[in-house]
């Protein structure tokens, strides 16, 4: 046998083409070998900008001596995890039933028909850290196989069992869902925050936006200061930590400490999409300078480097350059000093620039010392410095990108920037969303049915529940923002597509994969837990409240409620991990009716539908129709007309609506005297 991934698709494949290991792609191949050959699996997944995994390559796959233990004794699969989540689920509950802390590179050892019994994720080549060697573990693993296949299969049994709970959700007595127990649990998460640093407790430190945007609907409902104040600390020390490319502009995934400062550096789309969203909307109600400066130059950076020539988003940047983590982002003193003259003083000071460096000799720039947002003239100032470290940072070895197109994260982004352009008044934001949106269409879909991500011309064919959940999703937030009817067709159909293919009909929500998916994998997940990312369960209710409140209909209200109630248990228990399903249930049990009688494109419907996307509050749904033409029987505003032969709003809660209004500062007026 050979490596054999020359002919994959993937950057992150790509990667390990010349390894001496003999790797295969997960497929029927793959089993066929295993079960031919009575060879254990070695299962190694990871992805393109995961600086761990670069590790291990460089230490263990492209050694000979390493690669042939794996070759003689083990049929060698790769994958990319952000391909094929699917496989990435079901593996990593593996290593938590094991005991173990899940993450990437995941190293999993299968029996030849897949199913797991040993594993752990970073192994040294050398035992160092309290993890044995590599190649220890390998002639271990070999020899335990060869000779005791009885404990071998034992050990399946526990943890395939585990792997089952991928897909049953706590069946403990399930609460009904109501404001009141949103904001009960966004009271249990306030003492879990660092009321210093901002986030949840303890490191590594994680965003978690999907818990913030939980907490900050808390305060919007009822004013809950506590709860906005955790969230206004969070954002502001992340958007003046190191966890944001103060030159370059985005957000790296996580920091390794609890102050924010030292980034893993890695940027991933999926991170960027979230901030640019909550950033947005918190931006609505505080009209906080810093999150405006940090949305702009966020929605800069992805415009800039993170799409291809089709207008599509692709997946992320590494965290290494030349080998080395960080190595593009870091500056010394002097390199600041020989770049900004006299303007190298206060802007290292301002930047927690050290003469010894804030981290391995070097510095990450950060301005958590002085996080206040400066005056319009000291803000200018910074940027013009940061823009001569910018010009010299782009002659330096960039770190990959992983041109990977995902349709996921993708809805994701073209979500947030929707939000984001109509809020800021930006239409070529709006018009990138498009763009993307019908980049995605082309390159990743087939009739009614998404794929899942393609990569320079080749498309995988599977797609999976995040996929139409987080592309109905933006669908509809373009068709409040521009009108275009198939916007709101595509995610009913997706939507539909859903209900047909992914739906739990007994138990209600969504499987991660569909009826016809990978007949290999060994579970098909359901849940709605959420990881850095929302849920697929989470995104497809906030998707089917959103189509419900915009005319979808009794079934599509039906649908929304079966997901709510299929995890209102696992929501009472673990609200932290069920965030975004809650935030969806606000949508859907409190949603802003907005009704904008008026013709698109004239100024005076245009300033009202801007002054809706403006409104506080995170339930807004649009609706903008011809004075001409009728709302449906079942909206508020139904039969409601002109004033005046001019655009008209009516704003609506529940059943009550505003006076009608015909100005931005009148549409205001009226949502504070319905809320």
């Amino acid at each position: 046998m050979s490596n054999s991934l020359s002919q994959c698709a993937s950057p992150y494949l790509q990667q390990h083409r010349d390894n001496p290991v003999d790797w295969i792609q997960w497929s029927a191949e793959a089993f066929e070998r295993a079960g031919a050959e009575d060879k254990p699996i070695l299962l190694s997944i990871g992805y393109a900008a995961c600086h761990w995994c670069h590790v291990m390559a460089h230490e263990s796959f492209e050694n000979q001596a390493t690669a042939r233990l794996m070759n003689e004794n083990f049929v060698c699969v790769k994958v990319d995890r952000e391909e094929r989540p699917d496989l990435d689920q079901v593996y990593q509950s593996a290593i938590a039933a094991l005991g173990g802390q899940g993450g990437w590179p995941l190293t999993m050892f299968l029996l030849p028909d897949g199913a797991p019994f040993w594993g752990g994720t970073y192994f040294p080549p050398t035992a160092r850290w309290g993890r044995p060697g590599f190649p220890e573990v390998l002639a271990r693993v070999a020899e335990i196989y060869r000779d005791n296949p009885k404990k071998v299969r034992d050990g399946t049994r526990e943890l395939s069992a585990a792997i089952a709970n991928l897909s049953q959700p706590d069946s403990g007595l399930a609460p009904e869902l109501s404001p009141g127990f949103l904001d009960r649990a966004a009271e249990a998460l306030l003492p879990q925050f660092d009321v210093i640093h901002g986030g949840l407790r303890g490191a590594p430190k994680f965003p978690q936006l999907s818990s913030l945007e939980l907490m900050w609907r808390a305060y919007l409902r009822g004013g809950n200061t506590a709860s906005g104040d955790a969230v206004s600390l969070s954002l502001n020390r992340m958007c003046q930590g190191g966890i944001y490319d103060h030159v370059g502009g985005g957000f790296a995934r996580y920091t390794i400490d609890e102050t924010w400062l030292i980034p893993h550096f890695e940027k991933m789309l999926y991170d960027n999409a979230q901030f640019i969203a909550l950033l947005t909307h918190v931006w609505r109600k505080t009209r906080s300078p810093l999150y405006a400066a940090r949305v702009y130059e966020t929605v800069a950076w992805a415009l800039d480097d993170l799409t291809n020539e089709a207008g599509a988003f692709v997946s992320s940047f590494d965290a290494d350059s030349e080998g080395t983590e960080g190595r593009y982002t870091v500056w010394t003193a002097d390199e600041i000093d020989s770049l900004l003259g006299q303007e190298s003083s206060w802007f290292k000071k301002a930047y927690g620039v050290l003469p010894e460096g804030n981290w391995e000799g070097s510095n990450i720039l950060n301005r958590s010392g002085r996080p206040a947002f400066g005056s319009e003239e000291e803000e200018a100032r910074l940027a013009r410095a940061r823009a001569i470290l910018l010009t010299s940072r782009r002659t330096r070895t960039p770190p990959m990108r992983d041109d990977k197109v995902l349709t996921d994260w993708n809805g994701l982004m073209i979500a947030a920037l929707t939000e984001a352009g109509m809020a800021f008044d930006e239409p070529e934001w709006v018009s990138a969303a498009e763009r993307s949106f019908a980049s995605v269409l082309t390159a990743q879909s087939d009739i009614a049915r998404l794929f899942h991500s393609s990569c320079n011309g080749t498309a995988i064919e599977l797609g999976f529940l995040d996929d139409y959940a987080a592309m109905a999703r933006a669908a509809l937030t373009l068709h409040e923002a521009t009108g275009t009817s198939a916007y709101f067709d595509h995610a009913r159909n997706w939507l539909g597509e859903l209900n047909t293919r992914y739906r739990d009909q007994e138990r209600g929500g969504y499987f991660y994969t569909a009826t016809d998916g990978d007949e290999r994998l060994l579970v098909r997940p359901r849940h709605a837990r959420d990881t850095a990312q929302p849920s697929g369960n989470g995104l497809a209710a906030e998707a089917l409240a959103r189509l419900y409140w915009l005319g979808g209909g009794d079934p599509v209200r039906a649908a929304a409620h079966s997901v709510f109630d299929a995890f209102a248990g696992d929501a009472a228990r673990h609200p932290v991990a069920l965030a975004s399903l809650l935030n969806a249930y606000d949508l859907f049990a409190s949603a802003v009716q907005i009704a904008v009688i008026g013709v698109r494109g004239k100024p005076a419907t245009d300033a009202l539908l801007r002054a809706a996307f403006e409104l506080p509050t995170m339930n807004r749904v649009i609706k903008v129709i011809a004075a001409d033409e009728a709302l449906p029987t079942t909206h508020p505003a139904a039969g409601k007309k002109q004033v005046g032969g001019v655009a008209t709003a009516y704003v609506c809660v529940g059943p009550v609506c505003a006076a009608p209004v015909t100005t931005a500062a009148g549409l205001a007026d009226a949502w504070g005297n319905v809320r």
